[in-house]
């Protein structure tokens, strides 16, 4: 029922104006929608450099310009490229004294991740960085979920050499849930896979006495 005051304005009652007021919650976990996973890095690197606890940064992609062209004075199109030499992981840098290396991959399947996603040249690149010691793993994001595991590289190479002595095409999620390390949005840094490094490299030091 509507209740107005004597001037013909109408009353408000001030618990309900205050519920209506407030802004709905948001899930924590769609709240980065429409970030790619290496925008995310990106900035979750930015934050770590800001603050002084590691130096990580994504490898640029070596490439030779073949052919430019200048349709004006203050502008340049590239019409011709190629890749010097094949890639090998995206990001690397240094962490608390140790060599991290690491490669990032979205999938919008559902419940698998494709090996199809990785090169025999990035496998080979993970076993030669694990060889030296380094810290070395990839961050794989299931984008419709929008949920992020971190995996560490020796447990991608084993995947890997079942896909050539099995055929297996994928990683299926419930062997992320359980091998991987699930991680969580948060605000500085956005994606906090540090958190899980520390943990490899406690594990680490245990292992070499």
């Amino acid at each position: 029922m509507a209740i107005n005051y004597p001037n013909g304005k109408s009353y408000v009652n001030s618990a309900e104006s205050s519920k209506k007021k407030q802004a709905p919650k948001k899930d924590p976990s769609y709240a980065k929608r429409g970030m790619t996973l290496e925008d995310d890095i990106n900035a979750s690197n930015e934050t770590y450099l800001a603050f002084g606890k590691a130096v990580i940064h994504k490898k640029p992609t070596p490439v030779q310009i073949v052919q430019v062209d200048y349709p004006k004075r203050s502008a340049a199109v590239i019409k011709e490229a190629y890749f010097r030499q094949a890639s090998t992981t995206d990001y690397n840098g240094v962490y608390r004294g140790y060599y991290l290396d690491f490669e990032a991959k979205e999938t919008k399947n559902k419940q698998s991740f494709p090996l199809k996603n990785f090169h025999q040249h990035q496998i080979t690149h993970m076993q030669q960085c694990l060889k030296q010691q380094a810290i070395c793993f990839v961050l794989l994001r299931f984008s419709l979920s929008n949920r992020i595991f971190l995996l560490e590289a020796k447990e991608l190479i084993q995947f890997w050499e079942l896909k050539d002595h099995e055929g297996r095409k994928s990683i299926s999620l419930e062997s992320l849930e359980k091998c991987g390390h699930e991680l969580y949005y948060s605000l500085a840094p956005r994606i906090p896979y540090l958190d899980v490094v520390d943990i490899l490299i406690q594990r680490s030091n245990q292992e070499l006495g």
